[in-house]
Order: structure tokens, then C-alpha cells, then sequence
């Protein structure tokens, strides 16, 4: 699994655990919806750090506590 899409699946769990939906995180983070449908995208590739930060924000989350799921653990290596 690549970084953007564990980064993808998180927000995806998060948002579905917290029952909120796509538009409602863009709002409650100040982000605009088409950038978190960017974010959710497959097709798309690259994820803005500020933006997850934001996303986490809304979400009141810590980076550390996003990032902390086991997900994160076993990456494939970005670099090939």
C-alpha cells in the first residue's frame, strides 16, 4: 500500500466511524470539497501534508494520532 492511499483509508475510516461525510469534513476543516474528493481520489497521487493537517484539524485530531494507525507501519517503499 502506498502512503496516499493508507492516508486515504484513514480519512475514509475516520469520517465513517464519526459519521460524517465528504462535504462535511471539507467544511468543518476549511478546506474546499474538491480538494478532499482529490485527496479520496485513486487517480491522484499526491497528498499535501498541510492538507492533512487541516483535515485533522476539523477533525481534532493530532498528526500523531492519524498517523498512528497500523496502516502506517507497513508501507511499501516510496522509492523505486
Amino acid at each position: 500500500m502506498s502512503v496516499k492511499d493508507a492516508v486515504a483509508n484513514r480519512f475514509r475510516a475516520i469520517c465513517k466511524e464519526k459519521g460524517i461525510k465528504t462535504n462535511e469534513l471539507a467544511n468543518i476543516s476549511g478546506v474546499t470539497p474538491s480538494t478532499v474528493y482529490s485527496l479520496l481520489d485513486e487517480r491522484r497521487r499526491d497528498v499535501s501534508v498541510i492538507t492533512i493537517k487541516k483535515l485533522c484539524d476539523g477533525l481534532e485530531l493530532s498528526l500523531a494520532e492519524f498517523f498512528s494507525a497500523p496502516e502506517f507501519n507497513a508501507l511499501d517503499q516510496e522509492i523505486k
